[in-house]
Order: C-alpha cells, then sequence, then structure tokens
C-alpha cells in the first residue's frame, strides 16, 4: 500500500476497536494513518497515528468539516479510504414492533447512510487513483440468504452495498476504485466473541484485497479471502 519513497495516506472511520483498530495498527507501520472514531480507546491512543475524534458518521454536522479537519493534522490528500464502522442489532419476523423497527431505522443510518455521507463529505480529498474500501457483510447479499431474520443489519448491509455499486460508476471518470468487503465472521464485540478468525487475520484479509483493487474491479463484493461474493 506504499513504499520506500511515498507513504500512503489512509483513512480509517471507525478505527477504535475491533476490525478497524487491527487495520489501524496494521497499516500504520508502512502508512500515515487517520484515525476516525467517536471515542478514541486506550489501544488506538497508543498506536502511532493521528486521531480524530468526535466522528458520528450519522451526523452531517461531524461529517461536513473532514476535509478541513484532515488538512489541520497534516493529510491534503486520501490514497486509502476505509469506511469501517457499524452497527449490529437483531430482529426476528415474530419481534416486529415498534422498537424493532426503530432499530432498523438506526442501523440504516450507521450502516448504509453513514458511509455514504462520510465518503461524499471527503470525496474532495481523494486522490486520483485512490481507493475506497466498503467494510459490508455477506449477510447483505440476496443469493447467499438462507437463514431469514436480522432484518434491519441485513437490510443495511444490502443498501450499503449499492451506495458502493454507485460509488464505483460516479468515482470512476477520476480513476478512483471502490471494493465492498466481507471481513468474515471475526471474533468482535459485536459478535459477542464469537466468530471464524481474530481482527488481525481479519485485517490482513481486507488489507489483500485492497492491494489489489484497481478500476477494472471497482464495485465488486469480495470476502475478505480475496473471492468474490454474489450479490
Amino acid at each position: 500500500m506504499s513504499d520506500a519513497k511515498h507513504a500512503a495516506n489512509v483513512v480509517i472511520c471507525g478505527a477504535n476497536r475491533g476490525i478497524g483498530l487491527a487495520l489501524t495498527e496494521q497499516l500504520s507501520h508502512e502508512n500515515n494513518v487517520y484515525a476516525l472514531c467517536r471515542t478514541p480507546s486506550a489501544d488506538l491512543k497508543n498506536l502511532d497515528v493521528t486521531t480524530l475524534a468526535d466522528v458520528d458518521v450519522t451526523r452531517g454536522e461531524s461529517t461536513s468539516h473532514l476535509v478541513q479537519q484532515l488538512k489541520s493534522a497534516g493529510c491534503h490528500h486520501i490514497d486509502v479510504l476505509i469506511h469501517n464502522a457499524g452497527v449490529l442489532s437483531s430482529q426476528s419476523l415474530d419481534g416486529l414492533d415498534e422498537e424493532a423497527y426503530e432499530q432498523m431505522r438506526w442501523q440504516f443510518e450507521g450502516n448504509t447512510l453513514g458511509p455514504l455521507r462520510t465518503i461524499d463529505a471527503l470525496r474532495p480529498a481523494l486522490s486520483e487513483g485512490a481507493r475506497v474500501a466498503i467494510i459490508t457483510s455477506r449477510m447483505g447479499s440476496m443469493e447467499d440468504n438462507t437463514s431469514g431474520g436480522q432484518y434491519g443489519y441485513r437490510i443495511s448491509k444490502a443498501g450499503v452495498n449499492m451506495v458502493g455499486r454507485s460509488l464505483s460508476v460516479d468515482l470512476q471518470p477520476r480513476g478512483i476504485a471502490v471494493a465492498l468487503i466481507h471481513p468474515g465472521y471475526v471474533r468482535t464485540d459485536m459478535t459477542g466473541g464469537r466468530g471464524h478468525i481474530t481482527t488481525a487475520e481479519s485485517a490482513a484479509g481486507i488489507r489483500s484485497v485492497i492491494d489489489k483493487m484497481s478500476v477494472d474491479n471497482s464495485g465488486a463484493f469480495w470476502h475478505c479471502n480475496g473471492t468474490q461474493l454474489p450479490w
């Protein structure tokens, strides 16, 4: 993602814990990393990165000044933008009360509109040929849905997949590549510590996918293991 002559500017949204923290740690060794989050964790504070706090992707007043904040922090252009921030709440068909619908709206704001809002706000700072990675989920796949349930999360992730697909078309004239990346079933706070892989393993896979991104494969839906997923 960088070489000895040029360290890339990498912006990671949702960097305070879990997969985002692992990406921040791994990418900080060879790149200039700018970590965006609402509240920095102790682990994030210990990394050699620039942190921008109080970033809430669901609020326009929070994202609208990000370009200027990054410039003030020394980041005048973005080579790689990773949007990892997201939320999870479970809804089943038998539990669709008003609270459940409110939780669905919350997930739509965080998982679908949040990435669009943030990427749009940062669009002026994206370099020609930059790469934009949106951490999504295979639970947003129509074809892969054989178990039902999880209405809010599935809907919000299917929505952000369409966001990424549209961005890949609209940003193509600037040579900017976009990828939707499923991080795997990762042991994090969001999954209650359940999962098949660690955050470090997931981050390594995500980095490998980002390294292979180009305008030729822009808009694709990837598993962190490098295979493409069905829509």
